[in-house]
């Protein structure tokens, strides 16, 4: 780097671009290329450089084995140092000038950022798992409501940055190097729950504040089950570079090794793209459809799936030509098509109404995805259509528009979207928040007027799905959603009113000027890494409710096991707990608790941290409690606890 900044990376490299110099494709990543992405990056990277490109996968500054200090998610220096390696990457004499960026979840997000900031070499990106908008739709808040994810990612990635870089890369120095980064470690939990609007600090980074700073083309592409779909057709609809969109049935994972399925031949599909925009080859990828997108068949609710049932479809604009919009309005627990003249009713939710949730972003693994929806609809006011006539297919984002009155100045309200079957059981198809406060907007949130009325829009996540006719379709409302959201910091009881409420589905017709979509491929990849499983990997998901003491805690276990590096020799050991408890009459009884265990070891050098992070809060502030201790063989190096109170502000 300029300021003398070593970042490392590990590159694949056509043996003839010593003298036929090729493009080069980055991924960017403080996930440690060495004990972190190895198994997935092995996957990946050879066979694109196998089809004559340059791959390079660079740790963040402060991350893996590069040096300097990680800062924070995104930051303006992460950004400034990939602008920096593209310029140092396109000069090089085995690069033909011309680059690209593609990755998942952060890389997505840093592709983006580094695209609005126009290095010269960056001709394409493929962003995927990402957004556009890191206040609004991202881990940390939901509709203006504070995620719980923002607390087990912050813990997650707490965990993470506590790490030592590799002996055998930067040498003796390595464990001076550790406790700087322990001394220096960013507390992120503290640091993204203290803004609390959409102020400066969330809009760096968000390319939504100027989709035009984006000249380059870019290839958006998630998935149903994801957490991060919502931006790609806001991404088709505002960027006026080149852009195509894909949708499938996926989760938080790439497409071609994704659940659920059907996994598609995403490499492949990549390689389409980075031919076209790298090396000016006519693969037909820009003349697919603009947007193409998974419409899903009813299933029966599960928590996991290998596979959906689906088709895909193809829309050359978006908003799609032709959208027609399904008005139900609110009756007397019916959705129907005429407004009705229902009387008001009462919206309190008991705490711990969510259990059925599943995770805010699935990684398409068992516990994951949303089970039953029976579980929640129990404590949650219901409205529902008699069996449909006819068959439709909604393409996008279902809105609520809601007259609500409160009784206290902060609440929120959480509307759920089901697919009914003849039985009762119930599939969520989406699911949308409001923080009652942002009614106006995320900047410049205002308490309500107890018993004053408000006009509210709650928009859900967009979704993809077919409701053949004989199905009903069920609306769900409730203002506690825990461990989804963070509760309000007292009981509320919400009116709401059916005759000034309605819900909107956007229904797609087949586009007659779409072109045929190209069959996706079987999926390919390299061979896979060398590994030695020395303890497998297990995971559980767990509620328990305590009927005398009306308490409800769940527990999540996600242990990575212990896995050997047959090349590098290095055993990782990776694993942590979360647990959310609660009391049905006490939102502020509220109790969140991360812990993490990570090992590396190699021969006679081992190392390990332990790290826990404990949310709390009072009816004024949130309260963060992070413990680390880190290990260096048996000798203790580092031991310290923080504890930080952070305001609430409308939250």
């Amino acid at each position: 780097m300029p300021d003398g900044t070593r970042l490392a990376a590990r590159m694949w490299l056509p043996a003839s671009a010593e003298h036929r110099p090729v493009p080069a494709i980055v991924e960017y990543l403080p996930y440690r290329r060495g004990d972190g992405t190895q198994q997935r990056d092995a996957l990946n990277h050879p066979y694109l450089a196998g089809h004559g490109y340059a791959c390079l996968r660079i740790d963040i500054r402060g991350s893996g084995d590069s040096e300097g200090l990680f800062e924070d998610e995104y930051s303006v220096q992460e950004q400034v140092d990939c602008v920096d390696a593209i310029a140092w990457i396109a000069a090089q004499p085995w690069c033909s000038g011309k680059v690209g960026m593609w990755g998942i979840s952060w890389g997505g997000f840093n592709a983006l950022q580094v695209a609005a900031r126009r290095p010269p070499a960056l001709k394409a990106i493929i962003t995927v798992c990402s957004t556009d908008d890191r206040y609004a739709d991202d881990t940390h808040f939901m509709g203006g409501a504070l995620l719980l994810g923002n607390l087990n990612w912050g813990a997650a990635m707490f965990a993470t940055s506590t790490q030592p870089p590799d002996p055998d890369v930067v040498g003796a120095g390595w464990e001076a190097i550790w406790q700087r980064r322990l001394e220096a470690i960013p507390h992120l939990v503290p640091i993204w729950t203290s803004h609390q609007r959409r102020d400066d600090y969330w809009r760096q980074g968000s390319i939504c504040e100027d989709y035009a700073s984006i000249e380059c083309a870019v290839f958006a592409v998630g998935g149903w089950a994801d957490g991060y779909t919502n931006a790609i057709p806001r991404m088709i609809e505002n960027l006026s570079c080149p852009r195509l969109g894909l949708i499938g049935p996926w989760a938080h994972a790439y497409p071609h090794m994704a659940r659920p399925g059907p996994a598609i031949g995403f490499l492949q599909e990549s390689l389409r793209w980075w031919n076209h925009w790298l090396k000016g080859a006519e693969t037909g990828i820009m003349d697919e459809p603009r947007l193409r997108s998974w419409i899903q068949e009813p299933m029966r609710p599960a928590s996991h799936y290998d596979t959906l049932d689906g088709r895909w479809v193809g829309d050359t604009a978006w908003p799609p030509r032709g959208r027609r919009t399904m008005r139900l309005h609110l009756g007397d627990g019916v959705l129907e098509a005429a407004p009705s003249r229902a009387a008001p009713v009462i919206v309190a939710t008991p705490q711990g109404a969510g259990m059925a949730a599943g995770a805010w972003c699935p990684y398409g693994l068992p516990g994951d995805l949303p089970s039953d929806q029976r579980l929640d609809d129990g404590e949650a006011l219901c409205w529902e259509t008699p069996p449909l006539d006819q068959g439709v297919e909604v393409l996008g984002a279902p809105v609520l528009f809601a007259r609500v009155t409160a009784d206290r100045p902060d609440a929120f309200l959480v509307a759920r979207l089901s697919l009914v079957a003849s039985d009762g059981a119930a599939s969520r198809l989406s699911y949308g928040v409001l923080n009652l406060t942002h009614r106006d907007g995320h900047a410049d949130p205002t308490p309500l007027e107890p018993g004053r009325a408000y006009d509210v829009r709650i928009q859900l996540n967009d979704i993809g799905q077919r409701i053949p006719a004989g199905w009903r379709l069920r609306l769900a409302v409730q203002n506690a959603y825990w461990p989804t959201i963070w509760p309000s910091p007292q009981s509320v009881a919400i009116t709401l009113d059916p005759a000034a409420s309605r819900l909107e589905l956007p229904l797609r017709e087949d586009d007659p000027d779409a072109p045929a979509m190209r069959p996706f491929e079987a999926p390919e990849t390299s061979p896979a890494a060398a590994v030695e499983v020395l303890r497998p990997a297990s995971r559980a998901r767990r509620a328990e409710i305590d009927l005398t003491e009306g308490g409800l805690t769940v527990t999540s276990s996600k242990d990575r096991g212990a896995v050997r590096d047959v090349a590098t020799g290095l055993v990782k050991t990776d694993g942590g707990e979360e647990t959310y408890a609660i009391r049905r009459d006490d939102p502020l009884s509220a109790r969140a608790e991360m812990r993490w265990r990570i090992g590396l070891e190699r021969g006679d050098w081992s190392v390990r941290t332990e790290t826990g992070v404990v949310q709390t809060a009072t009816a004024t502030h949130f309260r963060i409690e992070t413990r680390l201790d880190a290990w260096s063989g048996d000798r203790k190096i580092f031991e310290r606890t923080w504890t930080h109170d952070v305001p609430r502000d409308c939250v």
